[in-house]
C-alpha cells in the first residue's frame, strides 16, 4: 500500500470510531508498517522520536492503544513480556523465538483456522483466534 492509501485507510478507520487522524497517530502507524518486526511501545517510541522529537512515551502508548481499538493493529502478548504490536490483520499465528526475542508471522491456511474453531464447545463463535508458537530456530 502506498503512503497516501495507508493514510486514507487510517483516517477512515479512525473516523469510523469517532476519532481523527493526528500527526502522532500517523507517524506511529507508519513506523509499524515500515518495519514489521512486532516492536514494543518503547521501540516504537525510539523510532518515532526522529520524526517527532517532542513526542512523549505516554503519547506513543495512547496512539498504540487507539490503533488497537480501531482494529488497525493487533496487540501481541507473550506471557510476562511487554506487549508487541503487529499491523498484519490477516488471520495468522506468531512464532516467538525465545533465543533471539524475534517474532515472526506465520500464515495459516483458512482450512486450519476452521479446524481449530471446530473444537470449540457448541454455541460458541470466536471473534478471533490467537496461536503462538514458542521455541528457537534450529540449525539446518
Amino acid at each position: 500500500m502506498r503512503a497516501t492509501e495507508t493514510n486514507d485507510a487510517l483516517t477512515q478507520r479512525l473516523a469510523d470510531s469517532g476519532l481523527r487522524a493526528t500527526p502522532q497517530r500517523e507517524v506511529v502507524y507508519d513506523v509499524l508498517l515500515k518495519k514489521r518486526d512486532h516492536p514494543t511501545a518503547d521501540e516504537v517510541f525510539a523510532r518515532v522520536k526522529s520524526e517527532l522529537p517532542t513526542i512523549s512515551l505516554a503519547t506513543v502508548y495512547n496512539c498504540l492503544e487507539t490503533l488497537v481499538q480501531c482494529d488497525l493493529v493487533r496487540a501481541v502478548n507473550f506471557e510476562r513480556g511487554p506487549t508487541r504490536y503487529c499491523p498484519n490483520l490477516r488471520p495468522h499465528a506468531h512464532f516467538h523465538d525465545e533465543k533471539t526475542g524475534r517474532t515472526h508471522d506465520i500464515d495459516l491456511p483458512p482450512a486450519l483456522i476452521e479446524k481449530v474453531k471446530s473444537v470449540l464447545p457448541a454455541g460458541y463463535d470466536p471473534t478471533s483466534v490467537e496461536i503462538i508458537f514458542r521455541g528457537k530456530a534450529t540449525k539446518s
